[in-house]
């Protein structure tokens, strides 16, 4: 990962290491998720590691305060303080599922990426925007070129990680 992070070159073992241990899937989620919060913060997107932390005690010490003094901001208050819904932050699952709905499924098979980091967010992307539990097959038509042999390994990666989820019929969703 640090050679990575610093654009250094990887030696054969180096490579290996980063196939079986999937380093630039997990560098890559990495960065996505300091983009994230950055722009959720709206923060400067390259802070230093330092100056990350001073700003997140900060916001968890404000927290706190406010927690005492009995206001709770509920990220799903539906679901965690019924009829407190005007204190919740918007995230809401019913916003998401809009979100979801609206997005765009592509019609013809798009080109399958060459790099591992590139196709496991592509299959992540390709079964968020379902909308409902697929099959590696299912998945795997989505892309030109590429059989549901070699989505399903990824597409099961991807569910240890916890970012997708299987169902219990085989299927993946987010």
């Amino acid at each position: 990962m640090e050679k990575l992070r610093a654009n250094q070159p990887l030696t054969p073992k180096d490579q290996t290491v980063n196939q079986q241990g999937l380093a630039s899937v997990v560098l890559s989620l990495h960065q996505q998720l300091d983009a994230a919060v950055a722009e959720a913060y709206a923060w400067p997107p390259a802070l230093p590691d330092a100056e990350i932390l001073t700003r997140l005690v900060r916001l968890n010490h404000e927290r706190a305060r406010e927690e005492q003094a009995g206001h709770v901001r509920y990220l799903r208050p539906a679901y965690q303080a019924k009829g407190n819904k005007e204190q919740g932050i918007g995230n809401t699952a019913t916003q998401a599922d809009l979100a979801l709905a609206a997005s765009p499924v592509p019609s013809a098979p798009i080109p399958f990426p060459t790099e591992l980091a590139q196709q496991m967010q592509a299959l992540r992307d390709a079964v968020g925007q379902a909308g409902q539990p697929v099959t590696a097959a299912q998945v795997a038509a989505q892309f030109r070129r590429v059989k549901a042999d070699k989505v399903l390994p990824l597409l099961n990666t991807l569910a240890a990680l916890s970012l997708l989820r299987e169902t219990a019929a085989g299927q993946f969703a987010p």
